[in-house]
C-alpha cells in the first residue's frame, strides 16, 4: 500500500508540473512570444546570480561542517605521507581558486550579458592568443603537479632504507595476510602450486631462507620510526593496500609483486591519545572493489615501540614449524627464538 501511494504521489507531481507548463504557454501567447521571453532571460538571470551566492555559500559551509570529520585534522601518520598531503592542499588550492573564479565568471555573465532591448551579441568566433592562453597555461600548471606526484610516487615505490623492516602482504577474498622474515633478514621463495593444506602462502621450505620466515594472518605489526617496506601479492583478484592514515595505496595484482614503504611516526597509542578515541586502530584496507565481500576485507595495523615490535617478535614461531611440526625443535626457549632460530632449522 505505501509503495502505491507513493507512486501515485509521483504521477500527481508529474501532472501539477504538466497543469502549470501549459498555463505558462496559454500566458505568454496573451501576452505575446517576446515579451514573456524577455520577462523569463530576466527571472532566469536573476535566479542564476542567486544559485552562484547560495552554491559557494554551500560549498563553504560544507567545509566548515564537515572538515573536522576527516582524517587531515589528524595528520599524516607517516613521514612519506607528509609530502603527500601537501601535495593534496597545494592541488586543491591552484583547482578551487580556478573553480571559484570559472564559476563567478561563468554566473556573472549570465546575468550581465541576458537579453536587453538594443542590446545585440557579438559574434567572436575565434582568437589565437586566448586559445594558447587557456591551454597553456593548464598545461604547464598540471605539467608541474604532475612532477611533484611522480617525484613523490618514486620515492614511495623505489628503494627502500637500508634499516627498513621487510614484510610481504598478500591479500586473497577476503582478508590479509603478513609473512615476515626471521634472522636472516630475507624472505623466502614462493611458489603458487605449493598453495595446499595449511601452507596458504605457498611458501617452498626447500629454500633455506623460507626456514625461519613468520606467518601472522588479520593483523600486521611494525616498529614506530623505522621504514617499513611491503612486499604486495594477490592470490585470486586485484586487490589494493589502502593505508589511509599514512596516506598511502598500492595496487596487489596476482603474478605481478609491487612494493612501497613508509616510516610510522606515532604508535597506536599515541594516536589514541591524538584522537581522543581510546577505540583507535590503523586499518589496512582493500581499496579495490574485489567481490561479494569487499567491504569486510579489513586488517589491522599495530604501530608499536621497537622493545614492543622485537617483544612481540620473540613470541612468534616460524611458519614451518606449523606445517611440518616434525621439524619444530623439541625444546627451545621462547625468548631465544629470534637469535638461535635460523641455526636450528639449517641444522635440520
Amino acid at each position: 500500500m505505501k509503495e502505491f501511494l507513493l507512486v501515485l504521489l509521483v504521477l500527481l507531481v508529474f501532472v501539477v508540473i504538466f497543469q502549470i507548463a501549459k498555463a505558462s504557454e496559454y500566458v505568454s501567447v496573451l501576452k505575446g512570444e517576446d515579451k514573456t521571453r524577455k520577462q523569463n532571460n530576466k527571472i532566469n538571470a536573476f535566479m542564476l546570480l542567486g544559485f552562484m551566492v547560495f552554491g559557494l555559500l554551500g560549498a563553504w559551509y560544507c567545509n566548515e561542517l564537515y572538515y573536522g570529520k576527516t582524517l587531515f585534522v589528524q595528520g599524516s601518520a607517516s613521514v612519506e605521507g607528509e609530502e603527500l598531503d601537501r601535495m593534496f592542499m597545494m592541488t586543491t588550492a591552484v583547482t578551487g581558486l580556478v573553480f571559484v573564479i570559472t564559476q563567478i565568471l561563468l554566473f556573472w555573465f549570465a546575468f550581465k550579458y541576458q537579453e536587453k532591448d538594443g542590446k545585440k551579441a557579438f559574434y567572436f568566433p575565434h582568437n589565437n592568443k586566448l586559445e594558447l592562453l587557456w591551454t597553456g597555461v593548464p598545461a604547464i600548471v598540471l605539467c608541474v603537479l604532475v612532477v611533484f606526484g611522480l617525484k613523490a610516487w618514486l620515492k614511495i615505490t623505489g628503494d627502500a632504507p637500508k634499516n627498513s623492516i621487510v614484510v610481504e602482504v598478500t591479500g586473497h577474498q577476503f582478508g590479509w595476510e603478513f609473512r615476515y622474515p626471521g634472522a636472516d633478514k630475507v624472505l623466502g621463495a614462493k611458489n603458487y602450486k605449493l598453495t595446499t593444506g595449511i601452507n596458504t602462502l605457498g611458501v617452498d621450505f626447500n629454500d633455506k631462507s623460507s626456514l625461519d620466515d613468520i606467518h601472522v594472518a588479520g593483523t600486521l605489526h611494525i616498529p614506530v620510526g623505522v621504514p617499513c617496506k611491503m612486499v604486495i601479492n594477490a592470490q585470486d583478484v586485484i586487490h589494493d593496500v589502502g593505508l589511509v592514515h599514512f596516506r598511502l595505496k598500492m595496487d596487489a595484482v596476482p603474478g605481478i609483486p609491487t612494493t612501497q614503504w613508509f616510516t610510522p611516526k606515532w604508535t597506536t597509542e599515541e594516536m589514541k591519545k591524538r584522537t581522543g578515541n581510546p577505540n583507535f586502530v590503523y586499518e589496512i584496507s582493500c581499496d579495490q572493489m574485489c567481490g561479494a565481500g569487499h567491504f569486510s576485507m579489513r586488517g589491522v595495523i599495530i604501530v608499536e615501540t621497537m622493545e614492543e615490535y622485537n617483544k612481540w617478535l620473540s613470541t612468534q614461531k616460524p611458519e614451518l614449524w606449523t606445517v611440518d611440526p616434525s621439524r619444530a625443535p623439541k625444546e627451545i626457549k621462547t625468548d631465544s627464538i629470534p637469535t638461535k632460530i635460523t641455526a636450528q632449522l639449517l641444522k635440520k
